[in-house]
């Protein structure tokens, strides 16, 4: 996989669905265990807004849906939807239900359904973010939040070591565990290819959302954005 294949859904689908066996065990590896910390970090974030209804957009393999669950207890509604179906089948064998197949750039629901949207590093796998953002602002109700959760490219100063780790390390600790070393080359790629946090929250602007806004953690490569759906004019 490579970033020339980044607007190929199908090719992404295919990757996410070689790789679901061990999809959980590279995640806590890579990320040295503060993925966990991450989805909690979106999780408390969105519970800022005590939402009643919540989407959880590219899902995977739900975690970010049990993280909504524990951090939330009085949602009445935490849906997850991804595009790949075997990564919602770990979902469910995880209790994240309910799940929906579903593509972020034709949502198979109301407008104005949900009171949060979340994405956890699914943003960078989307054929167009505008378009994305602005389903999201569709099924938003006014008023309504949107988190994203995103790897961003790194500072200057740490890049070169932060990218070779990404590229080099990242597949050879795929390929020990059995799993496909591409699609973590990949990773790498789609994120040097990726707009800046700044960036981000003007496409965020620019897809019709109103006080958006980021925090950068982990030396500056993970970015927690938040935004909200405007009202009515």
């Amino acid at each position: 996989m490579t970033i020339d294949t980044l607007r190929e859904p199908g090719a992404i689908r295919e990757m996410f669905a070689r790789i679901r066996g061990r999809y959980d065990l590279l995640n806590r590896l890579l990320s040295l265990g503060s993925d966990v910390r991450w989805r909690r970090r979106l999780a408390r974030r969105v519970a800022e807004a005590r939402p009643r209804r919540i989407l959880d957009l590219a899902t995977g393999s739900g975690d970010v849906c049990l993280v909504l669950k524990r951090e939330i207890p009085g949602a009445e509604l935490i849906c997850g939807a991804d595009f790949c179906h075997p990564l919602l089948s770990l979902a469910q064998a995880k209790g994240a239900t309910p799940l929906v197949v579903a593509d972020a750039l034709r949502l198979p629901f109301a407008d104005g359904a949900f009171d949060a949207v979340t994405i956890a590093f699914g943003v960078r796998n989307f054929a167009d973010r505008g378009a994305a953002f602005r389903e999201c602002a569709r099924v938003l109700r006014p008023g309504g939040r949107l988190c994203v959760l995103e790897f961003t490219p790194p500072p200057r100063v740490i890049a070169p070591l932060y990218f070779w780790y990404v590229g080099r390390i990242g597949p050879l600790i795929a390929r020990a565990v059995g799993t496909d070393a591409g699609a973590y080359r990949y990773l790498g790629d789609s994120i040097r290819h990726f707009p800046g946090a700044a960036d981000l929250a003007g496409e965020l602007s620019a897809a019709g959302f109103t006080a958006a806004g980021f925090d950068l953690f982990s030396f500056g490569t993970v970015a927690l954005h938040w935004a909200e759906c405007p009202g009515p004019a």
